[in-house]
């Protein structure tokens, strides 16, 4: 194999790689804009955006994550009672 063909062989996978990343890229904008409006259809509903945020960030979080969440939200819940703010 010439040195030649190495270097098309190359170029053709780099070619490839941007490529599938610049659609990918179109495809992450296009969803992006897709749950942009879930959120928007939900507010005109009368739902509150940021608590529906948290509750979709909250559902994606695996076991491990939620107990620390529910670990920092439980000392976060005693110090506000110490402090009279619950």
């Amino acid at each position: 194999m010439s040195d030649n063909t190495g270097t098309a062989m190359a170029a053709d996978q780099l070619r490839s790689f941007v490529e599938r990343i610049v659609k990918l890229e179109e495809e992450k904008k296009t969803l992006s804009e897709d749950i942009r409006d879930v959120y928007g259809e939900a507010k005109s509903s009368g739902y509150e955006v940021k608590a529906l945020r948290k509750v979709v960030r909250l559902q994606r979080m695996d076991q491990s994550q939620k107990a620390a969440h529910d670990e920092v939200e439980t000392i976060l819940e005693t110090y506000m009672q110490a402090l009279g703010l619950l």
